[in-house]
């Protein structure tokens, strides 16, 4: 009796330890509204102070940096902190210190809750555009202090520059409001921004969203893209990458382009597009020694791709239903087995209607090395490419491919090729673009994956291309109908 009782203790300390483990790990709301409101609204009374001001960033740091994993329970309380430190920033009687120490609070909140949802909450009237250009032509840009206000201007400008009217409009109105204005806001907001894709910190990074935002409005790709487009490919010919500087030109002008490619429209961009191919392939950045170059080039790589190719779904890649579990669940293994037929007839006519620009080959041809590049994000970035580029082809190019991976699975081959390989794989399961018909090639390879391991001196390599092994069997699972995947589940398990 004393046992099982001392066995019932025990056991309640070990659920009780797991529940006080998940209450720490998982938050259930923004607990720390009041604290932060005080903190913001100390601003103005300690932003002289250099330790009060130190010791306040860090606490607030502290604060958001606990919801770097649920970042979605800020959403409710953004509204009032964006507002409270840009009011602070907005204020003709704010001193310069108060300016920065809002900016750098507002860095902390774009850096937890990600600068694509953070820039939807900044101020995007017509009224915004002209101070915030104002306020960014006072900054230096060698500033080591001050790059969170040069960061966040930026990212405010990327916004407000999307008020949808032509921007000589603008001018007028200010001028109608006798504001002075040296030169048209057009041109102002491009000096800015290729000014800050040449410096060699963070502001480098929202330039490049600046450029994507900006290059893309109706009025500006009409009269500077191409411009844009020459200047960055200057810019990409003279630059030799020899010192860190020149690395980090390189990454600015790069950065901006895989931006502008992404998010621009294809008619706009597809004239240009076999020009910006050219000018990468003679600069080799492929055997560059810098990875954050290598994988830029990459990116940009498949960017161009898929601008070469209509933006279409392949009709004949493998259909899997619904990607939601429960509505999959839902569903019945008939309707399930119906949605899985697909018009072979419409696939081979729209395959043959559709010629393959020659350019393509030399994208999936460098995606093809990116694969078997000594750094794991330049892989990574290379496979999503693979999956992306593939997803727009012929079935039978298509094919072509999913054959160039698997040669990645040679003996012959460093475990960089079989990583990468292993993730190509993967992405083309999850994507319905590798078919059925092909596990029988895949499915052997797989599991030579799962065991690799290669003697290298006194240790041994590997265990990277067993974790990506083990991705495409859980990308598998998720992608087939069990009937497909029964034949080889024994072997694999």
């Amino acid at each position: 009796m004393a046992l099982s009782e001392t066995e019932n203790s025990y056991q309640g300390g070990e659920e009780e330890e797991a529940d006080a483990i998940v209450k720490t790990c998982v938050l259930g709301g923004f607990s720390e509204s009041t604290e932060t409101r005080t903190l913001i609204g100390s601003l103005p009374e300690i932003h002289e102070a250099e330790r009060v001001r130190e010791v306040a960033i860090e606490k607030f740091k502290v604060i958001m940096d606990r919801y770097q994993e649920q970042p979605h329970l800020l959403d409710p309380h953004l509204e009032w902190m964006t507002e409270m430190l840009l009011n602070f920033t907005r204020s003709e009687n704010s001193p310069p210190s108060l300016v920065h120490l809002s900016f750098k609070f507002l860095f902390v909140i774009s850096k937890v809750r990600g600068y694509k949802i953070f820039m939807q909450l900044l101020p995007h009237e017509v009224s915004d555009v002209h101070p915030v250009l104002e306020l960014m032509s006072r900054q230096d840009p060698k500033d080591l202090e001050t790059w969170e206000t040069r960061y966040m201007l930026l990212l405010w400008l990327s916004v407000a520059c999307l008020i949808p009217f032509d921007l000589s409009r603008l001018d007028g109105h200010l001028e109608s409001e006798g504001v002075k204005i040296r030169e048209p806001i057009m041109e102002r907001i491009l000096a800015v921004a290729k000014t800050y894709l040449l410096v060699s910190d963070s502001p480098r990074d929202a330039a490049s969203v600046l450029v994507s935002k900006f290059m893309t409005r109706p009025d500006v790709k009409h009269k500077r893209l191409g411009n844009f487009l020459d200047w960055s490919l200057t810019t990409i010919s003279q630059t030799s990458a020899h010192s860190v500087i020149e690395i980090m030109m390189l990454d600015g002008v790069l950065q901006s382009l895989a931006k502008l490619f992404k998010h621009g429209k294809r008619d706009d961009l597809l004239q240009y597009a076999p020009i910006v191919l050219r000018c990468l392939e003679q600069k080799q950045l492929s055997e560059s020694s810098e990875a954050k170059l290598r994988k830029i080039y990459v990116k940009l790589i498949q960017r161009l791709g898929l601008t070469f190719l209509k933006p279409r779904l392949a009709a004949w890649r493998y259909q899997r239903g619904n990607r939601s579990l429960a509505a999959n669940l839902a569903v019945s293994h008939a309707a399930a087995a119906a949605a899985a037929v697909s018009p072979e007839t419409e696939t081979q006519e729209q395959d043959e209607d559709y010629d393959i620009p020659e350019e393509v080959e030399t994208v999936i041809e460098h995606l093809l090395v990116g694969l078997k590049d000594k750094e794991t994000v330049v892989r990574w970035s290379a496979a999503k490419g693979i999956g992306r580029v593939t997803g727009r082809l012929p079935q039978e190019l298509a094919d072509d491919v999913v054959g160039s991976v698997l040669d990645c699975f040679s003996f012959q081959e460093t475990d960089n090729a079989w990583h990468g390989g292993c993730l190509a794989l993967a992405e083309l399961g999850r994507r319905g673009l590798l078919l059925p018909s092909r596990l029988t090639d895949v499915v052997p390879l797989i599991i030579k994956s799962l065991s690799y391991d290669e003697k290298r001196g006194a240790c041994s390599v590997g265990s990277n291309v067993r974790d990506a092994a083990c991705y495409v069997c859980w990308s598998f699972s998720r992608a087939y109908e069990p009937k497909e995947l029964q034949p080889f589940v024994t072997q694999i398990a």
